[in-house]
């Protein structure tokens, strides 16, 4: 679903309970998951977050699970490879901060669930997606933009599910759907000196994706 859409998500689906419905993040700072602001996480909390959630059920056929921080510099990676022209900053950026609702919520659920989660949850997750898109300038997703990283974030899926997880190749067409090839090539692995498709402990993954999203924010 594109990010503007997403965002359009009727929030009065989220009830206003009684009870405490924020979190303490490291960094002392108070999180309200029901009514969020881009003011209420640190970048670090942000990073350590996607690093401690995990793709795929968290099920890997390595010793560590696959963490959501290291799929997103993942698709970051391969956008950057397939654009022509380049990516700007801002573009990069969106790319890296796809799944970021995910860190800050610690939870990326397996997509046979999804449909069972109902609006709730899904006005929930806009919420933390407008926040976060207030914070770091993100701008919605034109239509070709889109399709493009979509196209990479399923080539990642697809990646994963092969060299990670342990899914065969067939089974990823005709069980999971997804139409792209996976690649062989871990474009992670050169840059950060990693084993190809190696998932990585919590701690390396927040500190290469919060270096990463650093150097995207600075100035």
């Amino acid at each position: 679903m594109p990010q503007a859409a997403t965002f359009s998500v009727c929030m009065s689906a989220l009830p206003r309970p009684h009870t405490r419905a924020w979190v303490r993040l490291p960094s002392g700072r108070r999180l309200d998951l029901l009514d969020p602001t881009p003011f209420d996480w640190a970048d670090e909390d942000l990073a350590l977050g996607l690093a401690r959630t995990y793709r795929w059920g968290g099920h890997s056929a390595w010793p560590h699970p696959l963490s959501v921080a290291q799929h997103s510099l993942l698709v970051l990676a391969l956008r950057r490879e397939r654009s022509p022209t380049g990516l700007s900053d801002a573009a990069a950026r969106r790319e890296l901060l796809h799944d970021a609702d995910e860190g800050l919520l610690g939870f990326d659920p397996i997509s046979p669930l999804k449909p069972f989660l109902g609006p709730g949850y899904a006005a929930l997750a806009a919420r933390l997606a407008a926040a976060i898109a207030r914070r770091y300038g993100l701008e919605p997703w034109r239509a070709g933009e889109y399709r493009s990283h979509k196209q990479a974030d399923r080539i990642a899926a697809a990646s994963e599910a092969v060299h990670v997880v342990g899914w065969a190749r067939e089974e990823v067409r005709r069980t999971l759907g997804i139409l792209e090839r996976p690649v062989d090539i871990d474009l992670l692995a050169a840059r950060f000196r990693t084993r190809p498709w190696e998932p990585w402990n919590a701690e390396d993954a927040a500190e290469r994706f919060l270096h990463v999203l650093r150097g995207l924010t600075a100035g």
